[in-house]
Order: C-alpha cells, then structure tokens, then sequence
C-alpha cells in the first residue's frame, strides 16, 4: 500500500491555498504535514479526504482515488465535530452506521474505546457537557471505530493537558504499532519529532522543505552546543567567534560551525580549569528546522 500525492492546487479566487503539493507514503509510519497557521494544512487534508474539490493535481490510495475510499479512513479534525445537543453514544452510532458497521460492532468498539480512554461515565451525556479534552477523545474513538489503515490527525494534541496528551501519544504508538499509515499535522513539532519518519513543511501554500527527518538532520551536521559552568562563559564563547542562540540558568546554546568548533570550546574550558557540568553537541531540534524554514520563506 502507498499513498500518492501529486501537484495539489487549491485557489480561492486570486489566493492559492495549496500550491502544487506533492508527496508519497510508501510504507506505515507518521508522515508530517506541517506549516504556519494559514499554511495550506487543513486545506490540504480535505482535499485528501475530498471534501472540498481541488482545482489541480491526483491522490491515490492504493492505486485508488482516495476520496472514493473515505470509509476506509479515520479523520480526526482539529475543530470539535460534535453535535452538542446530542447524546455522545448516539452520535457515535450514527457515525459507525455511515462507516457501514452493525450496532453490534459499533457497541463493542464504542466501550473498548471508552475504557481505553478512561470516559466510560460520559457515554450518555450530551457533548456540550464534556470538557474540551473529553470531546476530543470521543473524536478520537470516532476516527478509530472501524480501525481503519489511514489515520489523519489534524492537531491531534490541541487543548489536551499533559495526562491526556500522553494518553493519545500512547494510542499513537499503538496505531504505528498495528502498522498505520498516519498523516498528522501538528503545531506541537517535539510530539512530530517523537513519531514522525518523513515531513513536509507548507508556507503559504508552497512547499518550502520535504523529505525524511533524520536525513535532513545529518545535512545540517551537529551544529547546535548545549553547554553549562560553573562559572560564566560568555566572554569566553564570544571570543571564540560563536553564536550565542540562548541563554538560560540550565544551559547556554550555541551555534557552531562544526565539531571542531565545539572542540575548541571544550579545550580552551579544560585549559582554563573550569568546572564543566554540561557538554552536548546535536543536531538541530524540527523546531529549529521549521523556524529556520519559514524564517527565510518570510524574509524572501
């Protein structure tokens, strides 16, 4: 199975929204669709999804057309989806009856899920009695009832606090466990990095980086030092020609050229007798990246 995403263009009027996306999934994982609010994400995924008609270009799943295959997909939307006057369990029977499941199955799912995710006692109120987090875990059991073999998650984590964020990086692990395809878009670019194989990142409907993360990483090199004393440094790293990206209590980043660079730094600590607590060369973070990114697509 692939997903096949090829020259994608949405316009309203004079704006284009999306402008001339592509890319493929040629095996299960997390695949990150990412982007500055206003990017083209969300515009996109309906596109995927065929609910809205795109002016330009083809997705195939599988071979197939995909918006021919939306029963076979589970689409977890950034705004709430809930109808707030009715009972959460009737709506999610509803749901499961359009997905072509019997009240059987659907029962069965529906409590699997609940008990899951810890909301079994909410099952018969209505959804404008939920919190915030709860509504979008009956959201999530939506998009999950018939286990589907795609998932796309447009701001999965949006509005939950730490407990409940846990839960849906551990449901998460468990779908890319089963062999998913997940497509997720996200703002929160350390939970990405946690899943996520390969990415593009959209900045006003063009496609400004895509590719698999940790190559793209090894092409900027281990340029990013986090290094904390016991004593200042400043003067010190200054002198050496370095960048000082930040500076907090716990640690002081800097921007290097490469390793040797680094080196240096830690000789001329050593030489000076000072007391080194921490001493960490890396990559740079997808926040980096993404920064960095969208920086030069603004100033261009």
């Amino acid at each position: 199975m692939s997903i096949q995403v090829k020259s994608l263009v949405k316009t309203f009027g004079d704006y284009t929204a999306v402008d001339d996306l592509s890319f493929s999934i040629e095996k299960p994982g997390v695949f990150a669709l990412l982007g500055t609010n206003g990017a083209g994400k969300t515009t996109a995924i309906r596109m995927l999804l065929g609910m809205l008609t795109k002016n330009s270009g083809t997705v195939l799943w599988d071979g197939k057309p995909m918006a021919s295959l939306t029963s076979q997909i589970g689409y977890l939307a950034e705004e709430r989806g809930l109808y707030p006057k009715i009972d959460v369990i009737d709506q999610l029977l509803y749901f499961a009856q359009l997905k072509g499941m019997s009240t059987a199955q659907a029962k069965s799912k529906i409590d699997f899920w609940f008990e899951r995710l810890n909301i079994e006692e909410h099952k018969y109120k209505k959804a404008s009695q939920l919190s915030k987090g709860n509504q979008q875990k009956v959201q999530l059991v939506v998009a999950l009832l018939t286990d589907p073999q795609l998932l796309i998650l447009d701001e999965p984590l949006s509005g939950l606090d730490p407990v409940n964020a846990d839960q849906f990086r551990a449901v998460i692990k468990e779908e890319i466990g089963k062999g998913k395809y997940i497509i997720m878009s996200s703002h929160q670019m350390t939970t990405v990095e946690e899943f996520c194989d390969d990415l593009v990142i959209l900045d006003k409907g063009k496609t400004i980086l895509k590719g698999n993360l940790n190559e793209i990483k090894k092409g900027y090199g281990r340029i990013n030092l986090s290094i904390k004393c016991d004593e200042d440094i400043t003067g010190m790293i200054i002198q050496s020609g370095l960048t000082i990206l930040n500076k907090t209590p716990a640690q002081t980043m800097v921007r290097v050229k490469d390793e040797e660079q680094a080196k240096m730094l830690l000789k001329k600590i050593i030489e000076n007798d000072i007391s080194l607590v921490k001493y960490e060369l890396r990559e740079p973070s997808l926040h980096e990246i993404f920064v960095e990114k969208v920086g030069e697509s603004i100033e261009s």
